[in-house]
């Protein structure tokens, strides 16, 4: 499934400093009606493209406190949060709201 996946607010340094990242993502299909969801798409996306410090991206199985997540522009909370299904295409912004200072 092809996906864009966009860090910002820090997180791109997580994922060798490169903010956008289209990619192909490949998940366990039971069958016909399986669909990817934002849970199957942070383990793959902690597998594939975190390069260091993955604590500072997730806690357990999903992001951490103080990162936002819009799936084609909304806010990942309005429409199911870790159970969010994604289709072919689709733009997920991962930002860290948190700053030093």
């Amino acid at each position: 499934m092809q996906l864009t996946l966009e860090f910002g607010g820090g997180l791109e340094l997580l994922c060798d400093s490169k903010k956008i990242h289209n990619v192909n993502v490949e998940f366990e299909q039971q069958n016909k009606e399986d669909k990817l969801t934002m849970k199957g798409l942070l383990s793959w996306v902690r597998t594939n493209l975190i390069k260091e410090r993955p604590e500072m991206f997730m806690k357990g199985d999903t992001v951490r406190p103080g990162v936002l997540v819009l799936v084609n522009d909304c806010d990942w909370e309005l429409s199911g949060q870790l159970s969010t299904t994604l289709e072919e295409k689709d733009v997920v912004v991962f930002i860290s709201t948190l700053h030093g200072g």
